[in-house]
């Protein structure tokens, strides 16, 4: 861990050398470690500790970029030394405001002295708890436990310097036997957040309970959704359409919709990177303090995620969404909300089994790819365990399914939202979601598993 002080001298000094007109330093370190299993073995334990410095100069509106891994003066001055070559070379870039004026964000505690202690030995008594309980079902247990510390800092030459350092924690496991699977997952930035053996249990009796399914046609069915598959459902809704870029482009399942109902009035969507319940970070990766953001109003789209370059394209201000644009994986995506939250409802998971006469229990899905993003159309496979439910009970368990869904058109079908939220995280920042039970979602093929 750098530590702010370090990091502040650092990027104050590097920025003060730059020969650009404007000058945006952007560092993220984290100090890792990971715990893998399969085969009731733990077969890794890494720890990594790294450091990535991404620069982002302008000379009048031409823009540059360069990235170094040394958080050392030298390095950092020959980053921006490139960057500042960069710019000088690359054509205009005629929306650019400029970089954001300083703000004060407001200061979210998101660090646990327990998470970022963990140790080696603390990771494998955990692990050796599930794999104790997989092993007296006869099960086969495989997944990771990873813990660690994670800073971030945004300077920039107009006075911006936010800094914040918080803790994370991700488990995740699949229990399998005889061919089927159970799954579970959670992250936190608490250590006492996480339910090591609660979780090896519930996948542990899933498994059992998915083996031998039956066949079932393709067709459409009314679903009760697990979190895991609510989590893929507005990861999607996120990615392909809550950022400003993609409805300023026309590409987004917002356009055309924004201020009309599209959903359910059981379903509202927010952004908040600074709510404790999710794993917070108080600015954004152009150092703008992240604001509450309605996405979704009662099943009304509201509005998407602005960073500053979407927002002056509006006359608006930046929401705090911004991600680095200096990394080139990121540079296309324009903002992104990273912190979302599904507003929790008023039923049990076991209730909306109840209401279901005939229908399907799905616990998550797997390899989803979006077909369209303007409805949010995605197909992909369920996985780690589907269930039949007749008369408002699991009957049995059926084989896996393709469905082909619009995604918003599945939110506007909802008719309860469970109680209980759990949070998740993925490829892209974190979600807090709830159950979900769809009157309406249809799968286009079966398998044979």
């Amino acid at each position: 861990m750098l530590g702010e002080a370090k990091i502040r001298e650092l990027l104050s000094s590097a920025i003060a050398r730059s020969p650009a007109d404007e000058t945006e330093v952007v560092l993220l370190s984290g100090d890792q470690a990971l715990t893998r299993f399969a085969n009731n073995t733990i077969h890794q334990n890494v720890a990594e500790t790294d450091v990535s410095i991404a620069v982002r100069v302008a000379v009048g509106r031409h823009l540059g970029s360069a990235i170094t891994n040394r958080p050392m003066a030298d390095a950092l001055g020959r980053a921006i030394d490139r960057a500042t070559s960069v710019a000088r070379l690359a054509p205009e870039t005629a929306d650019f405001p400029g970089l954001p004026e300083p703000q004060t964000p407001k200061p979210v505690r998101a660090f646990d002295d327990a998470v970022a202690g963990a140790s080696a030995r603390w990771r494998a008594e955990r692990v050796r708890e599930v794999l104790r309980l997989a092993q007296s079902s006869g099960a086969m247990a495989a997944g990771a436990l990873c813990a660690g510390i994670a800073e971030v800092a945004v300077a920039n030459s107009r006075g911006v310097f936010c800094y914040h350092a918080g803790t994370r924690a991700r488990f995740n496991l699949v229990i399998s036997k005889d061919g089927a699977s159970g799954h579970a997952q959670r992250a936190a930035w608490r250590l006492d957040d996480l339910d090591f053996e609660g979780l090896a249990r519930t996948a542990v009796q899933r498994a059992l309970r998915a083996r031998q399914p039956r066949p079932v046609e393709p067709g459409t069915y009314p679903v009760v959704l697990e979190p895991y598959a609510v989590q893929d459902i507005v990861g999607h809704l996120a990615f392909s359409g809550m950022g400003a870029l993609a409805v300023q482009e026309g590409r987004s399942w917002m356009n055309g919709r924004l201020g009309d109902r599209a959903m359910s009035e059981r379903i509202t969507i927010i952004d908040d990177g600074c709510d404790t319940a999710g794993l917070p970070m108080p600015f954004d990766h152009e150092g703008v303090p992240k604001e509450r953001v309605t996405i979704v109003d009662r099943g009304v789209p509201v509005g998407p995620v602005y960073d500053t370059t979407t927002a002056a394209k509006e006359g608006r201000r930046s929401t705090g969404h911004a991600v680095p644009r200096a990394w080139p994986e990121f540079a296309a995506f324009g903002p992104l909300p990273v912190h979302l939250f599904v507003a929790a409802g008023d039923a049990a998971i076991e209730e909306m089994v109840q209401q279901v006469s005939r229908g399907l229990y799905v616990t998550r899905f797997w390899y989803t790819r979006l077909v369209h993003p303007r409805d949010c159309v995605v197909t992909g496979m369920t996985r780690d365990g589907v269930f039949w439910i007749e008369d408002g009970e699991i009957a049995y368990p059926v084989r896996n399914l393709r469905f082909t869904q619009g995604y918003v058109q599945a939110l506007a079908a909802v008719n309860r939202v469970g109680a209980d939220t759990w949070l998740l995280s993925g490829g892209f920042g974190s979600v807090r979601v709830p159950a979900l039970s769809v009157s309406e979602f249809t799968f286009t093929g079966v398998t044979e598993f």
